[in-house]
């Protein structure tokens, strides 16, 4: 039954999409005005972007370039958001918080609308997959108080039922259950049967983690035939997902593996990547609960190549740099309404001035050291800013390597250490009498203890226990020694370490060595690496240098990781060199200003 239900679904999907992208070129064809073609582009968006990711990205660029020809700001934020929630859906993380929060600064910038609202909505829903709750609820704040005050019933719903899968994610699930029954309220009032699905659908999933099945069946039920009856692929698609955890909590391993296969299918179709490996997540939960952990494995495996891709630091680290970046705009604006109100005080300041310039050089004298002052607090307060921001982005880095380094060591570790567990113990069981099995069952055991130690490995890479525990020398060389150095030939020197720095030079400062050893181990071919860190009463001093082939620093672009460095450098108030010639390898000099005065304590 859900193999036929399967194929009639992607043949819909497949050719709804195909006839609505053939009708918007035949109108857009014929018609010549503006406002027209961009309400065309606006219900051609609005209905593709949960069923044809691609589609909305490549219709939304031609979109965006004709309200830009237009330099028409509140259409192009409107259009961002649309491909924005394309690539979320496609499971760019990074591309889609870029497009939103391009959308909300153009949006922002305008009289508060729907379009605003919805944008919120969407970045806070990106915040909420990648698990940053506190960002999730700001967003959502602001979208409901925003829809209330523009008495805006069905945007108000949909922040209540997609506000509410975060006081869920947290445990709180009465408030979700209250959030999801309000939400559902509204929409039946307004007899919008798409709200409806979603809010029945979040109310069943609550309702499974209390472990009340049938309430939750009956809500997933009401809900799948409201998506049957308006033909929606992509929500069908979350449905059939959503019965297969709740036929896995009842028990009913087989009917959660029909439908979850069906999930799938649909989600493979259409490129939603992040449903895709929930599924995958979900299918190796089903597969233990059968016994048959071969299955599990292999599920696993394929869950955490697309968690990898879509969960890298990498992308992690844009997301955050995209949010300091936003809040440094924002704060920069309040800089610059001051200046304008300074200026504007100026004027009328000088303007008196002028009126009382009998009044003597003691008057003036006065005004010119407010004004000198003021100038000076203004500066000083950019300053600060620009180094919160740079300080939020290396915490949320270094924040983001922890989290990764923990889940590593606690959730993949523990699995791969019960995976090693449950192979030793099926020796026991299984009487392995044919030689070519028992060297098979061999290579497994090989390949999952392989595993273990890779995980270790990188885990501890992230965050060395060095570090945590011992001093920055310490951390280095255990760093190093890891290094083949068969390949590579490393000699440390330090001097004046035997005292902790401040910890956040310490880990500054090995993150930038690291850096910048990975940046020889990569790029420079050499075979021999002298690292030096000295440190005296003011200044810190650390040098690292390889005899590689080197490159011209006047003429090479400089990358992400050369950028990198100088920006941590800078952070610490120090200053960085690269000495480098074609065939003569490079020299890099990193100088950091110490304070006497000022003791900080050591890691804990």
């Amino acid at each position: 039954m859900y193999k036929v239900l399967l194929s009639f679904l992607l043949m819909l999907w497949l050719g709804a999409g195909a006839q609505e992208k053939e009708a918007l070129r035949k109108r857009l064809a014929a018609s010549s005005d503006y406002r027209s073609r961009l309400t065309l582009y606006y219900d051609f968006l609005g209905t593709s972007v949960t069923r044809d990711f691609d589609e909305v990205v490549e219709v939304g660029a031609e979109a965006l370039a004709l309200a830009r020809s237009r330099k028409d700001s509140l259409a192009v934020g409107a259009l961002q958001r649309y491909i924005g929630e394309a690539y979320y859906f496609k499971g760019d993380y990074a591309t889609a918080a870029t497009y939103l929060y391009n959308s909300i600064q153009k949006l922002e910038a305008g009289p508060p609308g729907a379009d605003l609202g919805n944008s919120y909505n969407a970045l806070a829903k990106l915040y909420r997959k990648t698990r940053d709750l506190e960002r999730a609820t700001a967003n959502y704040d602001k979208a409901l108080e925003l829809f209330r005050k523009l008495k805006d019933e069905k945007g108000e719903s949909t922040i209540l039922n997609e506000s509410g899968v975060v006081f869920e994610y947290a445990g709180d699930y009465e408030t979700a259950a209250a959030r999801y029954t309000a939400s559902l309220e509204l929409d039946e009032r307004r007899k919008d049967t798409i709200g409806m699905s979603y809010a029945l659908s979040n109310l069943a999933g609550v309702y499974v983690l209390q472990k009340r099945f049938d309430e939750a069946r009956s809500y997933q039920r009401q809900a799948l035939e409201l998506r049957k009856l308006l033909r929606d692929s992509f929500a069908l698609a979350l449905s059939y997902s959503d019965m297969g955890e709740l036929y896995l909590a009842m028990g009913r391993p087989d009917q959660a593996r029909a439908v979850v296969d069906t999930s799938s299918s649909i989600a493979a179709a259409m490129g939603y990547s992040e449903l895709l490996r929930n599924n995958y997540d979900l299918l190796a939960r089903i597969s233990e609960s059968r016994g048959d952990y071969r299955s599990a494995l292999e599920a696993y495996r394929r869950r955490s190549m697309l968690h990898d891709s879509l969960f890298s630091v990498e992308r992690s680290k844009k997301i955050e740099e995209l949010s300091a970046r936003y809040e440094s705009l924002k704060r920069e604006q309040t800089i610059r309404d001051q200046r304008y109100q300074l200026e504007h005080k100026n004027l009328l300041l000088t303007a008196s001035g002028g009126l009382l310039l009998l009044g003597g050089a003691l008057g003036w004298n006065f005004y010119r050291k407010r004004q000198f002052a003021a100038e000076a607090r203004l500066q000083a307060t950019v300053r600060e800013q620009q180094e919160l921001a740079t300080k939020a982005i290396l915490d949320a880095e270094e924040g983001e390597r922890q989290r990764i380094a923990k889940d590593l060591h606690d959730g993949v570790g523990q699995m791969m250490s019960a995976a090693r567990m449950n192979l030793s113990a099926l020796s026991h069981r299984l009487e392995l009498r044919n030689p070519e099995h028992s060297a098979d069952y061999d290579r497994i055991v090989a390949l999952v203890d392989e595993s273990c130690r890779e995980v270790r490995s990188v885990s501890h890479n992230m965050m060395p226990n060095a570090l945590l525990k011992n001093s920055l020398a310490a951390a280095v060389r255990e760093f190093i020694d890891k290094i083949d150095h068969k390949a590579l030939q490393v000699h440390l020197y330090t001097e004046g370490l035997d005292e902790r720095l401040d910890g956040n030079i310490e880990t500054v400062l090995y993150r930038v060595i690291q850096e910048c050893v990975n940046n020889v181990i990569k790029h420079s071919g050499a075979h021999t690496l002298d690292i030096a860190i000295v440190r005296d009463d003011l200044e810190l001093t650390a040098t690292v240098e390889d005899n590689g082939r080197g490159f011209d620093p006047t003429t090479a672009a400089e990358g992400i990781g050369l950028r990198n460095i100088r920006t941590r450098v800078e952070y610490l108030k120090g200053a960085v060199e690269f000495d480098a010639q074609p065939g003569r390898g490079t020299v890099v000099s990193i100088h950091v200003p110490l304070q006497r005065t000022l003791k900080q304590p050591a890691h804990t």
